[in-house]
């Protein structure tokens, strides 16, 4: 499976359920709605678990994913991700890096090598 980055810097191809979509692994989609519906303390289930990662233009996206601000602009921008972007990093981003320091590392090296 190829390397896929969202557009805030998170790798898309290390998460459970864009690996359980993609090898419609139902075993997976099991293992990861349990593990998410105790970490998140939300009831998810298997057929909850369908995603083909932030930057598909299709419909198959997990939960916040589906309204994220940074995705959008990200589109809009026609951009593979935010580190393509010549305002890097806005504030959106900082916001979230905050959040996860490990996409902005991620979205830095990328930054880096261009």
């Amino acid at each position: 499976m190829s390397h896929v980055t969202a557009f805030c810097g998170l790798i898309c191809s290390d998460c459970g359920a864009f690996i359980a979509t993609q090898n419609n692994d139902d075993e997976k989609r099991a293992e990861v709605a349990r593990l998410w519906s105790q970490q998140y303390n939300v009831e998810m289930k298997p057929e909850d678990i369908n995603c083909d990662g932030c930057i598909s233009d299709g419909d198959r996206r997990i939960g916040y994913c589906r309204v994220c601000e940074i995705r959008k602009c990200g589109k809009q921008k026609n951009i593979p991700n935010c580190a393509y972007c010549d305002e890097y990093a806005c504030d959106k981003l900082e916001g979230f890096f905050k959040l996860v320091p490990d996409a902005k590392k991620h979205l830095d090296g990328i930054r880096n090598g261009l």
